[in-house]
């Protein structure tokens, strides 16, 4: 199975020579293509930082982040511009979709940046939010929609442009239970369907669950990790208490 994303030896470091603040400390990990891999850790452990450095948002201070085989680190702006563009798909916690566009028109807009045939913009995007259960919704704005609904569409416009890996960072953060739920189910089906590599930052548990492996930070370093195996989500839940307990977080959903 081929190597999506390797992490090799990640430092990031913050502040001046008086006052440094080390918020990745020389991580190592890979993810294989179709895994659906969780990053958890308590606040300030150096999650989110973790994921930035990986979305090309901020840059590593030493180390090496290989995506496909190709050292982020060491492409210039231009070069990293068009490689984020072409590889990573995204999904935040406050949607970023455009207000002036329908729920069709933000997700085609991947699409078309990417100079996409027009003739294969409407199956492509048509396919995607049959995917996800968001077909009756594509010519509403995101004013007339659920939060819900705005991430289902965002999860959508991640996947449409067939990306290396897809980036969640605190994907449910914003929505109410049941948002959560119907999201988490479309994102595992994203993953079972279409082998679809994801990497998500959260610090719930219940939202680990849905996950395949579970990383967990902690001072910027990893503290353990875990896998799904077999085990049922309600099982997996459960060892993820666990870990969370000895890392001294929170977990503030639960079956």
């Amino acid at each position: 199975m081929e190597t999506i994303l390797a992490v090799q030896d990640l430092e990031k470091y913050y502040g001046g020579k008086n006052n440094v603040t080390k918020a990745v400390d020389g991580i190592s990990f890979s993810v294989a293509e179709g895994q659906f891999v969780g990053i958890m850790g308590p606040s300030g452990s150096g999650k989110t930082t973790l994921l930035n450095c990986i979305s090309t948002i901020d840059r590593a201070t030493t180390g090496h982040i290989y995506i496909r085989g190709i050292d982020i680190t060491e492409l210039s702006t231009k070069k990293l511009s068009r490689f984020r563009r072409n590889e990573l798909g995204f999904i935040f916690q406050d949607f970023n979709l455009l207000d002036t566009l329908t729920a069709y028109e933000n997700i085609a807009l991947a699409l078309t940046i990417l100079k996409t045939p027009a003739r294969e913009i409407d199956p492509r995007v048509r396919a995607v939010a049959e995917r996800l259960e968001i077909q009756d919704i594509l010519q509403k704005f995101p004013s007339q929609l659920s939060g819900g609904q705005k991430q289902r569409v965002a999860a959508a416009r991640a996947i449409v442009t067939h990306p290396a890996l897809i980036l969640a960072d605190e994907p449910t953060g914003a929505l109410d239970s049941k948002s959560a739920r119907l999201l988490l189910e479309s994102l595992e089906t994203l993953n079972r369907d279409l082998s679809a590599t994801i990497l998500m930052v959260t610090h719930d548990a219940f939202t680990a669950s849905y996950c395949s492996r579970i990383l967990f930070i902690k001072d910027g370093r990893i503290f353990n990790e875990l896998q799904r195996g077999m085990d049922s989500r309600k099982r997996f839940f459960d060892r993820i208490i666990e870990v969370v307990a000895l890392l001294g977080g929170d977990s503030t959903n639960v079956f």
